[in-house]
């Protein structure tokens, strides 16, 4: 698994979505400002389905088109609602002493490190334009030093790279176009990458697993920590099978396997897309 693949995945989710969200919204414009949107692939699907004697399929596209994008703008709105009123929650639980500590350990100019009052082991990166790594007491008490500064050195990674963004980006795609059945793989194979190479960008930092894994199996005697419904990057709750087999074994190269089934299904209905999108060019 490598940073290659990770970015190949993002950006092939986001060339299929963005291309099927970009025809949806010029169609939908074009309804409402009554433009003449002759290239545009949904017209080109309603000629068709008037050729084919199934006009009355044509409402069947519309309500497609018009649920696809108010369902995709209210999971947006709901997000940025939820992670709005969880940062103020976080911060009627905020430690100071604590986080003033850790940042000034950590040698952070901004403060990028939140420790709050919980009794929770907690370690996640929320937070879209400027990702914030939130630690609980809860972990602090449970985890020694060594372990502490792993985990948030695993969490540092995801937020140097916005995963909190990227997660949230593949998951709406995944959960909106859920026809083209490949972005749910690319949502989950991402997860996973995004994890071994936190856990890798950890061990490089203290040049030992040690830490790392006796972090994750004290996290995950624990228990799971309840999922929360905003876009977040978190410990212990990714991948841990396939993290637990890297930690084991660093130079044992973790394949992705690409299912067949899903991706010549998802490769047929993207491909159709894509030649009625020509035709009505030509």
């Amino acid at each position: 698994m490598s940073k290659r693949q990770s970015s190949f995945l993002f950006f092939a989710a986001l060339v299929i979505s963005g291309t099927i969200f970009l025809q949806m919204a010029i169609y939908a414009v074009s309804m409402i400002a009554g433009w003449n949107a002759k290239f545009n692939l949904v017209v080109v699907c309603h000629s068709w389905l008037k050729a084919a004697g199934l006009s009355s399929l044509e409402f069947t596209l519309d309500a497609l088109v018009i649920f696809t994008l108010i369902f995709t703008i209210w999971h947006i709105g709901s997000q940025l609602i939820h992670t709005a009123r969880m940062k103020k929650r976080l911060e009627q639980y905020r430690e100071n002493m604590l986080t003033n500590r850790l940042n000034q350990t950590d040698g952070n100019e901004k403060e990028e490190i939140l420790v709050i009052s919980h009794p929770a082991p907690i370690a996640i990166t929320m937070g879209f334009v400027q990702p914030k790594i939130v630690i609980s007491t809860g972990l602090i008490n449970l985890l020694t030093n060594d372990e502490l500064e792993a985990v948030i050195a695993h969490e540092k990674y995801h937020k140097a790279n916005h995963d909190p963004l990227k997660l949230f980006i593949l998951s709406l795609c995944a959960s909106t176009i859920g026809y083209i059945p490949i972005l749910k793989w690319f949502n989950g194979q991402y997860r996973i990458i995004q994890e071994v190479l936190a856990d890798e960008f950890a061990i490089k930092k203290q040049e030992t697993s040690v830490h790392l894994g006796s972090a994750l199996l004290k996290m995950l005697k624990v228990g799971m920590s309840k999922k929360m419904p905003f876009a977040y990057a978190s410990f212990a709750d990714t991948s841990v099978n396939y993290r637990i087999e890297y930690i084991l074994n660093p130079l044992k190269n973790i394949q992705m396997k690409i299912p067949l089934k899903v991706a010549l299904i998802s490769f047929a209905i993207f491909s159709m897309i894509c030649a009625i999108f020509i035709y009505a060019l030509a």
